[in-house]
């Protein structure tokens, strides 16, 4: 599945680590296991079949935007777009739920 990131410092995380000393290792390791599935995802339904990610629609302020777990509370948010090639993901912020 298509993804772009909101921020240059979730892509930097993505592409180089950089600044992942501001999250839990665990929640790191989590974010780029999400990633890879994200990545290999042909769409939504496939996300969905992963029960541990808990890819749900969020409420309240936050009704346009996803949510997949990664670890402890830790949760990586998501918007839905689409464009003349089909659905893809915003990947929006890493944020504590705690």
């Amino acid at each position: 599945m298509r993804f772009q990131f909101r921020t240059d410092d979730l892509r930097e995380l993505y592409v180089s680590e950089k600044n992942a000393h501001k999250y839990p290792p665990q929640v790191v390791t989590a974010f780029f296991r999400v990633m890879g599935i994200i990545h290999d995802a042909g769409d939504e339904r496939d996300l969905r079949a992963f029960k541990s990610l808990r890819y749900h629609k969020l409420s309240g302020p936050r009704s346009h935007q996803h949510a997949l777990n990664l670890h402890g509370g830790y949760r990586l948010i998501v918007e839905r777009q689409q464009d003349e090639e089909g659905r893809w993901l915003l990947i929006v912020e890493i944020t504590d739920y705690h």
